[in-house]
């Protein structure tokens, strides 16, 4: 027998979520009524979908409470296809829109709340304009693995990084060969990751550092969601893979130009932030 689950629509960047309500953990959602949730023909239409949740009330949440007593709320966080997945660094920035709006939760710019994930604890700061989350540490790994695309003529080696979820990141020569990528299919990764990647391509800017800040463009295709107009975890990949490619003297400072708008993304010791607006658009009933 069906219900009906009172939603929100936001997104960060042009990525964007499905939001709805559970603090005590009462209404978890199965795989396929997720994925229908984020149909955009057949649902409400979403890249993901979010459940915000006491982290008391769900098992995941224990592991988040025993990293950070104060990670009351968890971001459970689900792909278009109804699969768990570790982090979203544009979905956790809406979420902290959404708890705000839902009263959930006071927050005065400038202060920090610790939100539980599945890829571990993250700090998430309110700035004025939009929010910046403390990724924590990342990992690039030393050598490469090669990425075939749709359309990208001749394979490309891509670099491995790790930032609460995995990304293989391909440079490619210039935008003409950025346009023309078809994302619609999944890229092939070889060696393929035991958990799949989301798969950046990346373009740097000419010149790449202006006042001490670079700047790359890039497009994604996100595991179990496929193309989407921003990838918040991605862009923190992006920057820190070309930011590893420029070598010594790079900047820890970028932006990220996504098809859905522009990103910031800092490195401070072995920690990365990324920072971007977080907008909710309208809230509605459906049932589920």
């Amino acid at each position: 027998m069906s219900s009906v689950l009172h939603f929100t629509k936001g997104h960060g960047t042009g990525n964007d979520f499905v939001l709805y309500s559970d603090p005590e953990g009462k209404r978890p959602l199965k795989a396929d009524k997720l994925a229908h949730l984020a149909d955009r023909h057949f649902g409400v239409g979403g890249d993901g979908v979010i459940r915000a949740v006491k982290s008391a009330n769900l098992p995941e949440g224990a592991d988040a409470l025993s990293e950070d007593a104060d990670a009351t709320w968890f971001m459970d966080y689900h792909n278009a296809d109804g699969s768990p997945a570790e982090m979203c660094g544009n979905g956790i920035r809406v979420f902290g829109e959404y708890l705000i709006d839902q009263k959930l939760l006071t927050l005065a710019v400038g202060d920090t709340v610790a939100i539980g994930t599945r890829g571990g604890v993250r700090e998430l700061t309110r700035l004025v304009d939009g929010w910046e989350v403390d990724l924590g540490p990342f990992l690039v790994a030393p050598g490469a693995v090669m990425v075939s695309a749709s359309r990208l003529h001749v394979d490309r080696p891509g670099l491995a990084v790790g930032v609460g979820n995995p990304h293989v990141v391909v440079a490619l020569a210039d935008d003409d060969e950025l346009d023309a990528l078809d994302l619609s299919n999944a890229p092939v990764v070889s060696p393929a990751p035991p958990d799949g990647a989301n798969v950046e391509f990346v373009v740097p800017a000419d010149p790449l550092v202006v006042d001490g800040v670079g700047a790359i463009r890039m497009r994604v295709h996100e595991r179990s969601s496929g193309e989407t107009l921003s990838c918040g975890t991605g862009a923190a990949a992006a920057a820190l893979a070309t930011r590893s490619w420029a070598g010594e003297g790079a900047p820890d400072r970028w932006e990220v130009q996504v098809p859905g708008g522009v990103v910031g993304v800092r490195v401070a010791d072995d920690r990365v932030y990324l920072s971007g607006p977080a907008e909710l658009v309208y809230s509605g009933d459906v049932r589920s």
